[in-house]
């Protein structure tokens, strides 16, 4: 597991915060995804060793089953936090400009992001430009997940939308304030 760079949680009395991505389960499932679990799992690992504030877990619902965000929260078997569900983004923009909102709220100064290894790339591109104009100091965590051709080919795909996502992102924070 690499850290980019490390989470070392409170800083100097910062607030700090762990914002756990969803990862893409299937449509209509209504059990957490293995790769979602362990995302879990290595968030209740940082939380048992460091001082954390907050931890939001986000992901949204395919069909009528149950949000990521909801699925992550009820299999969360760690030390007693504040856990903020975010039920609502489908993609990384959508995680990222949704959960600026919750950290401001609470006064978060710095945000610890854990995501999939393959997905370290677009998360950091996002959550880099949305978090760090709200004076939020954000590093990325990359937890041990297994992850095969599908979770590859999805990354590629997505790349090139990332900038049109973005702009999105950027319009719906202005829109509700936080420009």
């Amino acid at each position: 597991m690499k850290s980019f760079p490390a989470a070392s949680g409170s800083v100097g009395g910062m607030r700090t915060a762990i914002v756990v991505l969803g990862n893409g389960g299937r449509r209509g499932e209504a059990s957490i995804s293995r790769a979602c679990l362990e995302l879990v799992r290595e968030s209740e690992r940082i939380v048992a060793r460091q001082t954390i504030d907050v931890v939001v877990l986000t992901g949204g619902s395919r069909g009528s089953a149950p949000s990521e965000g909801e699925l992550m929260r009820a299999a969360w078997d760690g030390p007693a936090t504040e856990l903020v569900v975010e039920p609502t983004a489908s993609i990384t923009a959508e995680n990222a400009a949704r959960t600026l909102p919750l950290l401001l709220e609470r006064g978060i100064e710095r945000a610890v992001v854990v995501c999939a290894p393959l997905h370290v790339y677009r998360t950091r591109f996002f959550f880099s430009r949305l978090f760090e104009p709200h004076g939020i100091q954000t590093s990325f965590h990359v937890a041990t997940v297994e992850q095969g051709p599908r979770a590859f080919a999805w990354e590629i795909a997505a790349a090139p939308l990332c900038r049109r996502q973005l702009r999105a992102a950027r319009a719906e924070l202005a829109q509700r304030g936080y420009a």
